[in-house]
């Protein structure tokens, strides 16, 4: 997309992913004088320009972060109410969420969450407007943790259940069967040094981690650090309790 802008002449980007993020990048690449048309559906068409013009704009909240952070709540059974975010751009999670056992207020761009008895439920991975997969590990945390039985499969990406051993080293109930986990719920979590193999794994551990008894150590934090700025800040500011050591 960002190669076509300044390419001459016609560019036509078929089976585009439809995320908001690449919704968002074409809105600024227009605010700069490109002819990106279509962005948010599966077909991109994009007229080259000569050049490009400065811009001032403001970047789309993380709605990746925003989801972890209600995942948090609801790990640690905590309510907690996230500002500056767009409602719609987390439906498959917040709709998951209240399936769950959590119940979600939405006002503007305020969400509020409030876990009750949570419970198993079984969730599938899909491109936009679906349940994200960057979220898939979280949610799986959480998982461990609710009453009774929930599947999870995994469609984007092949590889991606790094974390279910992690999991099962503190406690969690979880069997694979190719790209699915089998999820059986239990009480709580215990303490265990655990290993983040990637970015989203790695905040699942930290997400399991709040929940767990005991002190959990945490390596991996260069993936964590990709996709997540202070995540540890923010989730002391709420009552947690983390320490970064630098090594």
């Amino acid at each position: 997309l960002m190669a076509a802008v300044l390419a001459e002449g016609k560019t036509i980007i078929e089976n585009a992913a439809q995320e908001p993020e690449v919704q968002d990048l074409a809105n600024l690449l227009n605010s700069m004088g490109a002819k990106v048309k279509g962005a948010g559906g599966a077909k991109i068409t994009i007229e080259g320009v000569k050049s490009l013009g400065g811009s001032n704009y403001t970047v789309m909240p993380d709605r990746i972060e925003a989801g972890t952070f209600l995942i948090a709540a609801a790990i640690t059974r905590s309510s907690l109410t996230i500002t500056s975010v767009i409602p719609e751009h987390l439906n498959a999670v917040i709709q998951k969420l209240r399936d769950a056992g959590c119940k979600i207020t939405i006002d503007n761009q305020q969400i509020t969450i409030n876990p009750i008895l949570l419970k198993g439920v079984d969730m599938t991975t899909q491109p936009f407007p679906g349940f994200p997969t960057d979220l898939q590990a979280p949610f799986m945390a959480l998982m461990s943790t609710a009453e009774g039985t929930s599947i999870i499969t995994e469609k984007i990406y092949e590889n991606r259940m790094q974390h279910v051993s992690e999991l099962q080293r503190m406690g969690a109930s979880i069997r694979i069967q190719g790209n699915t986990a089998v999820i059986e719920g239990i009480p709580e979590l215990s303490a265990a040094p655990v290993l983040g193999g990637d970015l989203r794994s790695t905040a699942a551990m930290v997400l399991a981690s709040l929940a767990a008894k005991g002190t959990s150590k945490i390596e991996g934090l260069n993936h964590l650090d990709r996709g997540y700025e202070g995540l540890e800040e923010k989730l002391n500011k709420v009552g947690a309790n983390i320490i970064r050591y630098k090594l």
